[in-house]
């Protein structure tokens, strides 16, 4: 294994400033991917209050994701950067080198309250560079010896490298792990999340922290409309996510957002270019399916997750928010499934299948 390039380029100082460093690591896992080290000015971010979120804090020690998932809602941010929200997503990677010692001091200020810190949320904190940076182990043992309590939302195995860890923060503060598996289909994992371990082996994962006394929970996202929410398909999913041990289900609809959209759509129409009119009418409303929709889907897996003895999300992971009302679909519905609803870029309403991170 080597480098071909340690060094900053005209691009990469433009970025980021001179304090980078651009490299390229000759190895299989890791060819066509560029690497741009940076040290970050800060680690803990504040999420804003207009978010969909409802966890304040994260810690995000890289942008893009070499995950690679077509349908990620964080490629927008790659823009940001004056990067694309496609390719240069998937292989234009920012490693926050100093991560582990910025968040120890961060935490240790005065001003910090113990808040909950999220990880996971933006970009996958155990991608594939993660095993070349090994940023993670310092950050949790910055957490662990502050017993300041986070969770972490992950598709990747890479977590049980530091299982000791976990569970050593476990002993002294909230600690919540939720693996992310949408669906079980080979063949649509290959093609939308190429660079994710497959749902087999995510699954592993939460039977191992379950059984080294760890809760963990399934993020069943995203159910792909069209692609993985028929009935059967829910079924098969919520049956192996629960013979896993996980201690709670929580279905999410694919959400499409500006930077995603794009990227999705393209691959929608080289893959599947009879569902690109369906998708357009259940999206016309905007990023989100409609209210409707969501509430199908949830409602059928939790009836499977009921039946599989693996109920909603409970206070130790992700759960949907809490609803005002049941929102009917009406015969017409039924029988029309593209019909578009009411707008949905918008900030969350009672109706809406959010997500909580406790």
């Amino acid at each position: 294994m080597r480098w071909d390039q340690l060094g900053r380029d005209d691009a990469t100082a433009a970025l980021f400033g001179t304090d980078a460093v651009t490299r390229h690591f000759d190895t299989p896992e890791f060819r066509g991917i560029t690497f741009h080290e940076v040290r970050a000015r800060s680690i803990l971010n504040r999420v804003p209050g207009a978010s969909r979120m409802p966890f304040e804090w994260t810690v995000n020690p890289y942008r893009g994701c070499s995950h690679a998932c077509v349908y990620c809602f964080a490629r927008r941010t790659h823009s940001y950067l004056d990067l694309d929200t496609g390719h240069d997503f998937d292989t234009q990677i920012v490693v926050k080198t100093n991560a582990a010692e910025l968040l120890r001091r961060e935490l240790a200020a005065p001003r910090w309250q113990g808040e909950h810190v999220a990880m996971g949320t933006n970009v996958d904190c155990y991608q594939r560079a993660e095993g070349r940076y090994q940023l993670m182990p310092g950050i949790l043992a910055a957490l662990r010896d502050r017993a300041n309590p986070f969770s972490i939302l992950t598709k990747g195995s890479l977590i049980l490298r530091d299982l000791e860890l976990v569970r050593q923060a476990a002993r002294v503060t909230d600690v919540s792990i939720a693996l992310s598996v949408g669906f079980l289909d080979g063949e649509l994992w290959r093609s939308v999340e190429p660079g994710t371990p497959s749902p087999q082996t995510r699954l592993a994962v939460c039977r191992t922290l379950s059984e080294n006394g760890i809760p963990s929970s399934v993020l069943m996202a995203p159910v792909l409309p069209f692609l993985s929410d028929s009935p059967e398909q829910l079924r098969a999913t919520v049956r192996a996510i629960a013979a896993a041990g996980a201690g709670s289900i929580t279905p999410l609809v694919l959400h499409l957002r500006p930077g995603a959209r794009e990227w999705y759509m393209s691959w929608l129409a080289r893959n599947h270019p009879h569902l690109v009119r369906r998708y357009e009418a259940l999206y016309a409303g905007g990023s989100y399916a409609p209210t409707w929709y969501q509430r199908r889907v949830t409602r059928q897996v939790h009836e499977f997750a009921a039946e599989f003895g693996c109920g909603p999300a409970r206070r130790t992971g992700f759960r949907p928010a809490r609803q005002a009302q049941e929102t009917r679909e009406t015969p017409q519905e039924r029988e029309q499934p593209v019909a578009p609803g009411p707008r949905q870029d918008r900030p969350a309403d009672p109706g809406d299948t959010q997500l909580t991170l406790l």
